[in-house]
């Protein structure tokens, strides 16, 4: 049975737990989790293979794993990854889907989390790019400025946000637009270098290179 990225979206089961998993997150203080993290994903990973050539369903898969991707997080942020794909996996199979599509899916989401991922299929590869390049000012839910962390902070500096894949150059690249009266460029090193590594492990399994452009400048 071919389950779609339609019948994952309108799922009650599992926007019930994008919801709950995110409430989790508000609690912990953590940046925007819910729809409009996992939806941005979907575009940007299915954007990318699609742009690369890949087979229609492989880029249904993308747009599935990514917005399944952080289901886990209702369990626990502790290893979210792995419970997410536990959780991912009774959900497809008994939505009827094939097993080797279900493998591929639940491979992307195990391997997504900063700790652990690894591009370990196009999948896994287009997941970590959408998921670690997702800053920008709407993610910050806390209204208190004064007593913004270095997650807020940075997340607020950014003005303007595209993951732009260039096929011809062979490069995909995370361009910024960032408020250094907010926040400065160093700070986003501070926090994201490591998300910043993985994405250019990922553009390096599309056999591209990964770029980040901040306010104009390359700077990786």
């Amino acid at each position: 049975m071919s389950v779609t990225f339609q019948d994952i979206q309108n799922s009650v089961e599992i926007r019930t737990y994008i919801t709950q998993a995110d409430a989790s997150l508000i609690a912990l203080g953590f940046t925007e989790h819910s729809f409009a993290h996992v939806g941005r994903c979907a575009d940007v990973a299915a954007r990318i293979l699609n742009e690369l050539g890949y087979p229609a369903r492989e880029v249904e898969l993308a747009r599935i794993a990514a917005f399944m991707h952080d289901i886990g997080n209702v369990v626990n942020r502790h290893d979210h990854a792995i419970s997410g794909a536990t959780m991912a996996f009774r959900i497809l199979d008994k939505m009827g889907m094939e097993p080797a599509e279900v493998a591929t899916v639940i491979t992307a989401i195990g391997h997504h989390d900063d700790s652990t991922a690894f591009p370990v299929n196009a999948v896994a590869a287009a997941l970590i790019l959408a998921d670690k390049t997702d800053v920008r000012r709407s993610r910050v839910r806390n209204n208190d400025v004064i007593n913004f962390d270095i997650h807020d902070r940075v997340n607020y500096a950014v003005e303007r946000s595209e993951v732009l894949l260039d096929t011809v150059s062979g490069t995909v690249t995370l361009s910024l637009t960032i408020n250094t009266q907010v926040c400065a460029v160093m700070d986003y090193f501070e926090i994201f270098l490591q998300r910043m590594v993985l994405c250019r492990k990922a553009a390096e399994f599309f056999h591209l290179q990964f770029h980040l452009e901040i306010n104009g400048q390359i700077l990786l």
